[in-house]
């Protein structure tokens, strides 16, 4: 793994700083960690994510469509159906919550 740097100042440019502005929020990672398995409805993201109010689900959901990490799919049924799913880009994010596992892991254990 490559060395990250710490001595210098925290601005735009840089990468740890972007990376938090885009997974941002306590939902925004296990959103995304629900869809690295495939598509999945809302009423499926919903349940998934216990505590999650639906103003809060939506709310990430639109989030994560505007940063181009999910797409979503409107079916024309009556309820209507929507499914989501991770971009190209969204899932280049697997890395990152792996990461995330294992420190979450070796925390618990201590």
């Amino acid at each position: 793994m490559e060395r990250v740097e710490t001595g210098g100042r925290c601005d735009q440019g840089c990468p740890i700083k972007k990376t938090a502005q885009i997974i941002e929020g306590k939902w925004t990672t296990l959103v995304i960690r629900e869809l690295l398995s495939g598509k999945k409805r809302y009423s499926q993201l919903q349940r998934a994510l216990t505590g999650i109010s639906p103003k809060v689900l939506s709310a990430r959901l639109r989030m994560l469509e505007q940063k181009k990490l999910i797409s979503r799919t409107v079916f024309a049924t009556v309820p209507v159906t929507t499914e989501y799913q991770l971009t190209v880009q969204g899932l280049k994010l697997q890395p990152v919550l792996l990461a995330m596992a294992e420190f979450g892991a070796q925390w618990l254990e201590q």
